[in-house]
């Protein structure tokens, strides 16, 4: 099988650390696998296009981890490097990188991508709708954790089981249209190689406010760890040392300036709802592997169709 891998954490570093140990599991499995990413970070972009933006590749070197400007002519491998979206990796990768393509893989996301809270604003989700709106078949996969250290042994097993869902997925999968893209979450924890894998939906919840407004300036403050902060769950608190007069110009666009400051434990209540049994939220809580067949399309929810509607 051909598999064009995107993801939305790009390269090898902190916030993407497992991308390499997928691709391995794959190839140990005979299937070819072809790699296009976002050059940098994207998480929480869902499946967006940037209109105006002209994106243009970079050439990663997965054995020095290098990246150059152009083509290595030396035969070793090489992984394209986009400086655009999800979305955006995998249009180019489809249509203008590679060929005879069988299905896209986006992920292995660092994080769970489990209810409509996550699911509706993820990058990794967004490469695969993409992939399904350009007519391919598509998985995504997300590796849930509750702490920031594994095992190497524990990300391998994850990688190991997550290439053998995705190979039954693939051989199994249904002839009617009836699914665009499967949303696999994988726990990581030592077991994971043995959880329970369970078809569910994805658990409809909802969060309050996720900015809050702020005084300070916070030009010194490091996107990297702000996103980090994101994944965990936490806030950034705001840094720097300011003038007066910058002070005073803080105050008068209080009203104006924001930071991202979503409230985690909101979203969480949900999954621990009894409602929530059979969503994917709730399965990895069970500690089980979660695969959700969907619809690339915003499905219609009401009983109401073809009806007309008189004022």
């Amino acid at each position: 099988m051909h598999i064009l891998l995107t993801n939305d954490d790009g390269p090898p570093s902190p916030s993407s650390p497992f991308i390499k140990s997928l691709i391995s599991s794959l190839r140990s499995r005979g299937h070819k696998v072809s790699v296009c990413i976002p050059a940098d970070q994207k998480s929480w972009i869902g499946k967006a296009h940037i209109i105006g933006h002209h994106p243009t590749p970079k050439f990663y070197h997965p054995d020095t981890d290098t990246t150059e400007s152009t083509p290595r002519t030396d035969g070793g491998e090489e992984w394209v490097l986009i400086d655009g979206t999800p979305a955006s990796c995998t249009q180019i990768g489809l249509f203008h990188l590679f060929q005879d393509v069988d299905l896209v893989v986006s992920g292995p996301n660092f994080g769970r991508n489990s209810s409509a809270v996550y699911a509706l604003s993820s990058g990794t989700l967004g490469g695969s709708l993409e992939a399904a709106l350009s007519g391919a078949k598509s998985i995504s996969v997300s590796y849930a954790y509750k702490t920031r250290t594994h095992e190497e042994s524990t990300i391998q097993s994850a990688s190991d089981i997550s290439t053998k869902i995705i190979e039954h997925l693939y051989k199994n999968w249904p002839s009617d249209n009836s699914v665009d893209i499967y949303s696999v979450n994988v726990p990581l924890e030592e077991d994971v190689y043995h959880a329970r894998i369970l078809y569910t939906h994805i658990l409809q919840n909802t969060w309050g406010g996720c900015y809050k407004a702020i005084q300070t300036k916070e030009e010194d403050e490091d996107p990297g760890k702000v996103e980090k902060d994101s994944r965990d769950g936490v806030s950034t608190p705001a840094g720097g040392d300011r003038s007066e007069e910058e002070k005073d110009r803080d105050k008068l666009m209080e009203k104006y300036r924001f930071k991202w400051a979503p409230r985690f434990v909101d979203v969480e209540k949900a999954a621990k709802e009894e409602s929530a049994r059979g969503s994917d939220a709730w399965a990895l809580m069970q500690g089980f592997i979660s695969v959700t067949p969907l619809k690339a399309n915003f499905m219609h929810a009401s009983a109401q169709i073809g009806e007309e509607l008189t004022l």
